[in-house]
């Protein structure tokens, strides 16, 4: 074990606030569930309870100073090894988290105990007070939450529509879609998760929302894309044509002599988003009717006077 200061990277003149300010952003910064990509994590994570567990501790951290307990907590000079107040190698709660850190976790992270950091609780940062710490509460937030999928149209998207959701346990919920929700993003719905049996706690929903496919607009990014059929006869003259957008049909004018292959931007017209609408972007496809006589001889003359 290192210096315990060293450990919660402060001076030996430390105050009680700086101990606990930096013992906060530590267990926060190296939770094992906020960390699960890195191996150590859990480790370190002890290695800092431990730590506290002696400078948070006033008589610990004098007992220290002074050179009569270890790094561990250990008493230097006693022939029980490994003995603490309570009798128990694992400290007063048995439940694996020291004595002084483990109060320190159940009084005042609440639910983010050090027993439930340990063996990975599910952490979740909104579980977390602005101090970093989880409100009041002996039953872990986390484990109340429940997760759940909806499929959404880009037009509920478009128009901020509600949506009945059905959750797991099968409750119903209506749901306001947030105007121009991102693909796979996920909504936290306050206090309508499982009830805790023992405190007032509420878990949430956290409600992850995914586009439907639609049967005429492509998503590039906040872009919509769509193919247009125009009569022939339209693509040469000119005209007005009616353009289906997320918020109804809008009117659209076709300059004369329009090619196949060409692609029109409507301003605005596409998927909302924080940032700004995107826009709707109109590929021409030139349409010939099933057969006109009139138009084929026109041709057929057009052809033979070239030639």
């Amino acid at each position: 074990m290192r210096n315990p200061y060293e450990i919660l990277s402060l001076q030996t003149n430390a105050s009680e606030a700086d101990i606990k300010k930096s013992f906060r952003r530590l267990a926060k910064q190296y939770h094992p569930d906020r960390k699960s990509d890195d191996p150590r994590a859990k480790d370190r994570f002890n290695e800092i309870t431990t730590a506290y567990d002696i400078l948070g501790d006033t008589t610990k951290r004098a007992k220290f100073d002074r050179g009569e307990i270890d790094e561990e907590g250990k008493p230097k000079h006693s022939g029980f090894e490994g003995f603490r107040q309570s009798g128990s190698p694992n400290g007063p709660r048995g439940d694996g988290a020291s004595g002084f850190a483990g109060d320190f976790f159940s009084d005042i992270f609440g639910g983010f105990s050090a027993r439930g950091a340990r063996q990975g609780g599910g952490f979740n940062p909104n579980d977390f007070a602005e101090d970093g710490f989880a409100q009041n509460g002996r039953e872990p937030r986390q484990s109340l939450d429940i997760a759940a999928e909806a499929t959404v149209t880009l037009e509920e998207i478009a128009n901020g529509d509600s949506l009945r959701v059905s959750l797991p346990m099968g409750k119903e919920i209506d749901v306001k879609i947030p105007v121009g929700i991102q693909n796979g993003q996920t909504i936290r719905l306050r206090g309508q998760g499982h009830k805790s049996p023992t405190t007032r706690i509420n878990g949430d929903v956290l409600l992850t929302l995914r586009y439907a496919p639609h049967p005429v607009f492509k998503l590039d990014g906040k872009d919509l894309v769509q193919q247009l059929s125009v009569p022939l006869g339209d693509a040469v003259l000119g005209g007005k044509l009616r353009i289906p957008t997320l918020t109804g049909e809008i009117e659209m004018n076709l300059p004369a002599w329009t090619n196949g292959g060409r692609v029109f931007r409507l301003r605005g017209k596409g998927l909302p988003a924080k940032s700004g609408a995107g826009d709707m972007l109109v590929t021409v496809n030139i349409m010939l009717s099933d057969k006109d006589t009139e138009l084929e001889a026109l041709l057929r003359k057009r052809r033979d006077f070239t030639v």
